[in-house]
């Protein structure tokens, strides 16, 4: 079932099995502010099981571009479109969020970027390949996000 983030009232709805459930939230409702900001888009996640097709193709990317395979569980996923940037998330029960932002029309803007939650440790899949730097959201507390820039087509 899909589920609209709200960023006013934060909820783990969802995300309930993480033990950074409160931090991932917070995060997730980062993100729904951002896009409803730029975009006027409203942030929606299906569970895993309903978002097989978004997993498969963030996982794709991750391990043909860098062999890397996520050990945590995903929980939610989304994918959409706006302006001419097709975007997905996942969330993972680690306290790990990982996005997708691959422009339609040309490779212009295609990365993929890694969030921690507040108090989670960094997994050891992107130990020590990737160095985070922080951020500080009112929503998600201390943010760690990392990123590497995609360069094949998907």
């Amino acid at each position: 079932m899909a589920y609209t983030v709200d960023f006013k009232d934060v909820s783990t709805v969802g995300l309930e099995s993480s033990p950074f459930a409160d931090a991932l939230a917070g995060l997730r409702a980062n993100e729904a502010r951002y896009f409803k900001n730029k975009y006027d888009h409203d942030f929606t996640v299906e569970s895993a099981s309903d978002a097989a097709a978004t997993i498969e193709w963030v996982h794709r990317i991750l391990e043909e571009e860098r062999d890397i395979v996520i050990a945590s569980r995903p929980l939610q996923a989304t994918a959409f479109q706006v302006e001419n940037i097709r975007m997905a998330y996942v969330f993972y029960e680690s306290g790990l969020s990982v996005n997708v932002m691959y422009t339609v029309d040309g490779d212009a803007k295609r990365a993929v970027g890694f969030k921690l939650s507040d108090g989670m440790d960094i997994p050891a899949e992107l130990v020590p390949r990737f160095k985070f730097a922080r951020q500080k959201s009112k929503l998600a507390g201390t943010i760690r996000g990392s990123y590497f820039v995609i360069k094949n087509e998907y």
